[in-house]
């Protein structure tokens, strides 16, 4: 049997993707049979610092002990559990996890026995991922708490079907999806889950038309529904064909185009302005880097390079793609701008890399509670537009000239010094490594640095030796 070692893991399991997801519906409690600690450590000390979600008031964990595990099980404590919490109003809902799996513990049986009001999950964790663990647990709750009652269509209704906690700028990119929602002429109806409660989920087949957040999840649940499904938007020309879509599917078409002409008048101005200005003439050079989900991954390159003519050099879905190779390329070619996890600005931090990070996943110690920093929609692209002009600008001050009074007399040229064509070559392929804005600043300061250094050397021409002394001693 072949191992396979998986480097700072960024995906977590069906047990956690479940748990994000149930525990974001008001009328809601689950059990989850999981061990001692795992709630408190995982749950509060891993998830809560990077504000993915809220503290769980309404998770009990069955805290499996050695006794469990190799005597009793978890049965008499599930009962002792449900029993203690039987008074609340809320929906019982008990999770299986990893540990419990192992054991070969199934409460499924034993609740329809003893406790028919009381649900059971079953994440299948040793084997899924969060991401399914979500897409599964949305349909599941469809299956079990749908009334059975044939669509009652309500006319110009949209729900959401995708937020849930431990999801990057949920609430931000939500905000602007309501927005071209509610400005297209639509009126919403349920958000699932995150502004939900269990039984909002018959009214979701009732709607005219879903909208799906996230391409990791909520697909299937929307498929069961079978209304019309339209997606969450990046950039300009995504966003213009789904507040188009949107009003074709309403029957709102005019409102639909009249909010999408102003909307390029005033949201968008700023985009408009920053492409008369001369920092239009910077965007083709800016190189850019993504490791996020594949939602944040394909919506950042249509936003940045096929909308505003960045070039993307590399989109890594961390679902997907092998960290190592992650690290491989952010050490030998970082980009000008990374948009990524924490992981990715560990990497860049350890290569020395001037790459400058924007937050676009997680894991990462990121607050992102704010709505006025979405990715998704005209105002994402707004939003994106300005943090990169803002990076453009401080790119730029950092060349500025500046006295600079520990300067040395003995520090400044007093020789004309020749330099080999080997290398003039190396200082080439060095400069062409830097911000492309900043590269003949760059290129000046490189060769007066290896200059002085062979003048303190009493050499009169710079070759490639002296040059990687030079950057050996950086």
């Amino acid at each position: 049997m072949t191992t396979k070692i998986i480097r700072d893991e960024s995906t977590s399991s069906a047990f956690w993707g479940a748990i994000n997801t149930l525990c974001a519906l008001n009328d809601v409690h689950v059990i989850a049979d999981a061990p001692v600690g795992c709630y408190n450590l995982t749950g509060v000390a891993v998830i809560d610092y990077t504000d993915a979600i809220s503290y769980l008031e309404n998770l009990t964990p069955t805290n499996i002990t050695e006794v469990e595990v190799s005597q009793t099980g978890t049965l008499e404590i599930t009962k002792s559990i449900i029993e203690k919490l039987q008074p609340t109003t809320k929906q019982l809902i008990v999770l299986s996890s990893a540990e419990s799996e192992l054991m070969g513990q199934s409460h499924e049986g034993f609740l329809n026995k003893h406790f028919p009001d009381v649900k059971y999950f079953s994440c299948n964790t040793l084997e899924d991922d969060e991401w399914t663990g979500r897409d599964k647990v949305l349909e599941w709750c469809f299956d079990t708490f749908d009334d059975g009652q044939e669509p009652n269509i309500e006319h110009r209704t949209v729900s959401i079907i995708g937020p849930t906690y431990g999801c990057f700028n949920s609430y931000a990119d939500l905000a602007e999806l309501k927005r071209l929602i509610e400005g297209s002429g639509g009126t919403l109806q349920t958000v699932f889950p995150l502004e939900a409660e269990i039984n909002d989920i018959s009214s979701l087949k009732n709607a005219n038309a879903i909208v799906v957040m996230y391409k990791e999840f909520g697909d299937s649940l929307a498929e069961k529904l079978g209304r019309p499904v339209l997606h969450a938007p990046f950039g300009l020309h995504e966003t213009e064909a789904f507040i188009k879509d949107l009003g074709k599917l309403l029957n709102t078409e005019q409102q639909a185009e009249s909010f999408l002409a102003n909307e390029k008048q005033t949201t968008l101005k700023l985009i408009w302005d920053v492409w008369k200005g001369p920092q239009s003439e910077w965007f083709p050079t800016v190189m850019f880097g993504v490791a996020s989900t594949k939602t944040y991954v394909d919506g950042l390159k249509q936003c940045l390079q096929d909308d505003l003519g960045m070039s993307c050099m590399y989109a890594f879905d961390s679902r997907e793609d092998d960290n190592q190779n992650v690290k491989q390329a952010l050490t030998t070619q970082p980009p000008q701008i990374m948009f990524g996890r924490i992981v990715d600005k560990i990497y860049l931090n350890e290569a020395k890399a001037k790459t400058r990070f924007i937050p676009a996943g997680f894991p990462g110690p990121i607050v992102r509670r704010a709505l006025g920093t979405p990715f998704m929609g005209f105002s994402g692209a707004v939003y994106l537009v300005q943090e990169i002009i803002n990076i453009m600008y401080e790119t730029l001050f950092t060349f500025l000239p500046a006295d600079d009074p520990n300067r040395m007399a003995n520090e400044e040229l007093t020789q004309t010094l020749k330099w080999t064509p080997e290398a003039q070559r190396l200082l080439h392929e060095m400069t062409k490594k830097a911000p492309f804005i900043s590269q003949i600043s760059f290129s000046r300061s490189l060769k007066k640095q290896v200059e002085l250094f062979a003048q303190k050397q009493g050499q009169d021409t710079v070759t490639v030796d002296l040059f990687q002394q030079v950057k050996t001693s950086q």
